[in-house]
């Protein structure tokens, strides 16, 4: 009898608890009234936003003050959505470089297209889990589509496939697994396994090699030409004395627009080099890719179609924003070969489809349903708005590299192959070097504009990168007049009077 009592009263405890987190964490899923509140303060923060960006700065200097944030509390109680997005907006959003910003030309800006981050929302909202077709057809068959379609651009045939990844890295690092294991290279071999590559090679493309553990592996730095680019005859040359010296040739990577300069390979001639002499081809077009879409880009991207496979960044030139990126491998068994996997829980996805889930091609099992963001503008503008956006950066930075030309002690690099070109302050009188990085130093400071730095030779250079949806001639014009107000400023006395 006692223990029947004691059993209805631990029944009676428990439903009182249960009652009682149900009633509280059932918060957790708002109401109607609830999420309209905060929908309409993230939209009308969202709108402030992208309607301040014609006079928003590109840069914002910032100091330890932003690690405080470190110290905010993660309170137990519910927070007020207006001060948790002013937090956001001052401690977040704005210290640092503002890559939407039509003045910034540092890097590869990421557009941070309004319409996608809108699918991204409907991703999130949805959250369809995109790793495996019996899981979500719809989503894995977007993401197919969306492959295809780079697959077409790029000149493959049938049996091409890939997966859409977060980044350029992620994917140069699956691209390298799968030359790696397509080659059939054991560790023991490592040491022996040679990359071609030269000194413009994306540094992604080093780290990977360590990522995937072939740290020990020989890394030969072609000679390049006066505009930056791979020598084909170098290649040849260096792949006959490595054949000589016992050495295994592997793989080859050409740049289609590098990140320095811009600076596109002799891809067709790489390519020839490679199919005669057994080496697997991987370009990494993860800025240019897209410029494809051009008639120009297409005939300076002539020869990519002989890679066996290809980097493309959307977040780069479809202005999606940042986590979009791309892997496509001419020969998709191969990708699918090198990322295996079985485990007993996942027998109830094994679904004949007739194509590949991002599960099996690649390192990701957890995954966002990351081609919404790429599937909704591409629907909804049309490819030829994204093809004149393209056609217009690289004559804006044609424009742009032909102005400076004219100007006194301005020295610039090579003309723009696609968006971007290097130049420096290059004056009679004065340490150049040192001029130079008290002008950038001057830029950083007032922060309307933003330009990146490489140094070439031991030469500080700026480096200029056209590639942000929302910077059209009158940011290119004002631009090119901050410069020559800023060396007025700071331009050395010559002594003469």
């Amino acid at each position: 009898m006692n223990y029947s009592v004691n059993l209805v009263y631990l029944e009676k405890m428990i439903q009182d608890k249960l009652r009682e987190l149900e009633q509280s964490s059932s918060k957790l899923n708002s109401n109607l009234t609830e999420r309209s509140h905060l929908q309409q303060a993230a939209i009308e923060y969202a709108n402030r936003f992208y309607e301040s960006q014609p006079e928003e700065k590109a840069y914002r200097e910032f100091n330890e003050s932003v690690k405080n944030l470190l110290n905010e509390p993660i309170d137990e109680e519910a927070g007020e959505v207006e001060v948790i997005l002013r937090e956001l907006e001052n401690g977040v959003v704005r210290p640092g470089l503002n890559t939407v910003s039509g003045r910034h030309f540092g890097y590869i800006p990421g557009g941070g297209l309004a319409s996608s981050a809108i699918g991204d929302f409907l991703a999130a909202v949805t959250n369809r889990y995109a790793g495996v077709y019996a899981s979500s057809p719809g989503a894995v068959v977007v993401e197919t589509r969306l492959i295809n379609w780079m697959s077409d651009l790029v000149g493959y045939g049938e049996g091409s496939g890939g997966y859409l990844s977060s980044g350029g890295s992620h994917a140069n690092l699956t691209a390298l697994v799968t030359a790696r294991d397509s080659a059939e290279l054991k560790a023991a071999d490592y040491s022996k396994a040679v990359i071609y590559l030269t000194q413009q090679t994306h540094h992604c493309v080093d780290r990977a090699l360590n990522i995937a553990g072939m740290k020990e592996s020989k890394r030969r730095y072609i000679p390049m030409d006066d505009r930056f680019r791979m020598i084909p005859s170098e290649l040849v040359r260096s792949i006959e004395q490595d054949r000589n010296d016992g050495l295994i040739p592997w793989v080859v990577v050409a740049s289609a627009g590098s990140t320095d300069t811009g600076a596109i390979d002799p891809l067709d001639k790489i390519g020839g080099i490679a199919r005669e002499n057994g080496l697997w081809y991987h370009v990494d077009a993860a800025y240019g890719g897209f410029f494809i879409l051009t008639d120009d880009g297409k005939e300076k991207l002539k020869g990519i179609e002989k890679s066996d496979s290809v980097v493309m960044d959307p977040h780069k030139g479809l202005f999606l924003p940042y986590g979009t990126g791309a892997l496509i491998v001419k020969d998709v068994k191969k990708l699918a070969e090198a990322h295996r996997f079985s485990a007993n829980y996942m027998k109830d996805a094994d679904v004949k489809s007739g194509i590949y889930s991002p599960a099996e091609i690649s390192p990701e099992l957890s995954k966002h349903f990351r081609g919404l963001r790429m599937w909704l503008p591409l629907k909804l503008h049309g490819v030829k708005r994204f093809r004149d956006a393209l056609e217009e950066k690289q004559l804006l930075a044609r424009y742009l590299w032909e102005k400076m030309k004219t100007v006194d002690d301005i020295e610039v690099g090579p003309e723009p192959q696609l968006s971007i070109f290097m130049f420096r302050w290059n004056p009679e009188s004065g340490e150049s070097n040192v001029l130079n990085r008290e002008l950038h130093k001057s830029l950083l400071k007032e922060g309307r504009f933003f330009l990146s730095t490489t140094e070439v030779d031991g030469r500080f250079f700026f480096r200029v990168a056209i590639l942000s949806v929302r910077t059209h001639q009158r940011e290119v014009d004002e631009l090119l007049s901050t410069i020559q107000e800023k060396i007025k400023v700071i331009k050395p006395n010559d002594g003469s009077a």
